[in-house]
């Protein structure tokens, strides 16, 4: 019964209406700065959510502002700037409890060379993927950011460094180029890929860098994105990394990446759609070193299409109501080393559907459920017999506030 009701929901929703139409730069005070429109020499603003979550599988739930961000930013003069953003994870951060995070999301120096090009330098995000410069919590559907971009790409994924940014004249083409800081295969935990071997722009290592580019077509209201990441992940001396059995130098050890993703909208109708790839060569050199099961490849992949049923009024207006269904598939460990341990419960789809209203463009109200189905649980794996049995499927039910200034 289940099933059929299922079906139907998502039946409906693509014949009646599908998904996502806002706009996706929305107005803020660091919109205004970064096009140099801003007429203070200081600017200030932000973002946050919220949400409530059930979860059907263990029959709880939760309620967290899952995060608040401070955006200051300064013009010395028309050619240079600073941005910086701080920002509070899940309200507060305790001493001895788990949860929640204060950090630095960028601080970095712009400098516009000239109409077409401008070079940032100190803790940024490199454009790769679609939210990992574009994150605003009003300007994507679901309460939670899609699952591909949050553990295949880690967003929002920033690193100390330098970027050059540009287009060429014309033709609607942008370009960008960055050298950062490289990963630690150390810390890399099976889960969550590489995702907690970031620095952050804390302590990194300069053993070891990384190169990240991105080439952008734009024309009309339709974008499409080809971007690429290459980096070390060993930053220890060559005598400790020979030790190990690591390849070491700038990009020894490496992780690739490959991503493209897709952006159009038209009429009140909207798609988005991204696919990623990430190859780490050594991962089995990685496992026999910290015992991590680090894979050697991991993939994921969404397509999300949607309409604003507010569309149709005769004079256009910023409120919309947007419906929206949106299909995510990703394996954190499509393939493993020989001495890794292939894990089923990180081969996952989800289906995730509902609305999102924006009465004004920075202001979001959200509701959303997420349909997830995994592949089995690996008996080896199994930590504690005594637990309940791991169930391939479960449903999370999410309603949530979004805003941005």
């Amino acid at each position: 019964m289940q099933t059929k009701i299922f079906t139907f929901l998502l039946f409906f929703l693509f014949i009646v209406t599908t998904a996502f139409a806002q706009k996706t730069n929305s107005a803020t005070s660091e919109d205004s700065l970064n096009n140099n429109l801003t007429k203070s020499s200081t600017t200030i603003g932000g973002y946050g959510n919220a949400f409530y979550q059930h979860d059907a599988n263990s029959g709880t739930s939760r309620l967290d502002l899952e995060r608040f961000v401070l955006f200051t930013g300064h013009k010395f003069n028309d050619k240079i700037s600073v941005f910086s953003e701080l920002e509070v994870e899940d309200a507060k951060v305790a001493g001895g409890e788990t949860g929640g995070e204060v950090a630095i999301e960028q601080a970095y120096l712009k400098f516009n060379l000239n109409a077409n090009q401008y070079i940032v330098g100190g803790l940024f995000l490199p454009r790769i993927g679609i939210l990992n410069e574009n994150h605003l919590p009003n300007t994507f559907n679901g309460n939670e950011r899609n699952y591909v971009e949050t553990f295949i790409l880690p967003s929002t994924w920033r690193e100390l460094g330098i970027g050059l940014y540009g287009n060429f004249n014309n033709l609607p083409l942008n370009y960008s180029v960055g050298l950062v800081n490289g990963l630690n295969s150390a810390t890399f935990e099976h889960g969550s890929g590489i995702r907690e071997g970031r620095f952050e722009g804390r302590n990194a290592t300069g053993n070891n860098l990384a190169i990240t580019a991105a080439l952008q077509f734009y024309q009309g209201n339709f974008t499409a994105q080809v971007s690429t990441y290459y980096g070390g992940t060993v930053g220890v001396s060559k005598q400790k990394a020979d030790s190990l059995g690591f390849s070491s130098g700038v990009f020894g050890t490496p992780v690739a990446i490959g991503e493209g993703d897709i952006q159009y909208s038209n009429g009140g109708f909207s798609i988005r759609a991204l696919a990623i790839i990430v190859s780490i060569p050594d991962a089995a050199n990685i496992n026999r070193a910290y015992a991590n099961n680090t894979p050697k490849t991991e993939f994921g992949a969404y397509a999300e299409i949607g309409y604003d049923i507010l569309h149709i009024r005769a004079k256009p207006h910023d409120e919309q109501f947007i419906i929206f269904i949106r299909d995510e598939r990703f394996n954190m460990n499509a393939a493993v080393p020989s001495n890794g341990v292939m894990d089923g419960t990180l081969n996952q789809n989800h289906i995730v559907t509902g609305f999102t209203y924006l009465p004004i463009r920075n202001v979001a109200i959200k509701t959303d459920i997420r349909f997830i189905h995994t592949g089995k649980q690996n008996p080896d794996l199994v930590i504690n017999p005594a637990a309940q049995p791991y169930q391939v499927n479960n449903n999370l039910v999410d309603f949530g506030m979004a805003f941005s200034f």
